[in-house]
C-alpha cells in the first residue's frame, strides 16, 4: 500500500546553542519545549534559539535594532527571498536578561522570550497589529502553562 506523501507532516530542525557561559542551564527541558511549541504552531519550517551573554545581546541590539542597551529578545526571520525556504530565522536571547525578569523560574521565562521570538518569526509584529500578537501570545501562555 503505497503511503499519500501529501499528507506527511514535515518536522521542522530546531536548533538550540548556548554561546554563554555566566548562567548555568539545563537545556533538555528547553529542547523538549521547543519541539512541543513547534507542533502546536504546526511550524514546518526550521528555526534556532540562541542564547547569549548581555555584552552580546547589545551588540546585537545596537547593530541591528539602534539601541545601545541589551535587550531579552531579538528575533530575525529569514526573508522569503528563496535562499531557503525550508528556514523560519533566528531567536537571540540574552540568558542574564532571562534570569534578571523571571518571576517563576529561568526555564519559565525562557519558554516565554522564546514564544515572543517564534510569533515574530511567523510575521507577528506587536508594534503595528492592534494586540493580535498580544492576544495570540496570551492564549499560548494559558495553554501552556507558562
Amino acid at each position: 500500500m503505497a503511503k499519500n506523501l501529501s499528507s506527511r507532516q514535515i518536522i521542522p530542525v530546531i536548533n538550540l546553542f548556548n554561546r554563554q557561559r555566566k548562567v548555568r542551564l539545563e537545556p533538555v527541558p528547553l529542547k523538549a519545549f521547543l519541539g512541543r511549541l513547534a507542533a502546536r504552531l504546526q511550524l514546518e519550517k526550521s528555526f534556532s534559539v540562541v542564547l547569549v551573554s548581555n555584552r552580546r545581546m547589545k551588540e546585537f541590539n545596537r547593530n541591528f535594532a539602534g539601541k545601545d542597551y541589551a535587550t531579552d529578545v531579538l528575533s530575525f526571520p529569514c526573508d522569503d527571498s528563496g535562499m531557503d525556504e525550508g528556514y523560519l530565522g533566528d531567536i537571540v536571547i540574552s540568558a542574564e536578561k532571562a534570569l534578571e525578569q523571571a518571576t517563576k523560574s529561568l526555564d519559565n521565562e525562557l519558554r516565554v522570550l522564546v514564544l515572543h521570538g517564534v510569533l515574530h518569526l511567523m510575521g507577528f509584529d506587536h508594534e503595528k497589529d492592534r494586540g493580535r500578537m498580544a492576544r495570540m501570545e496570551n492564549e499560548l501562555r494559558r495553554e501552556l502553562n507558562l
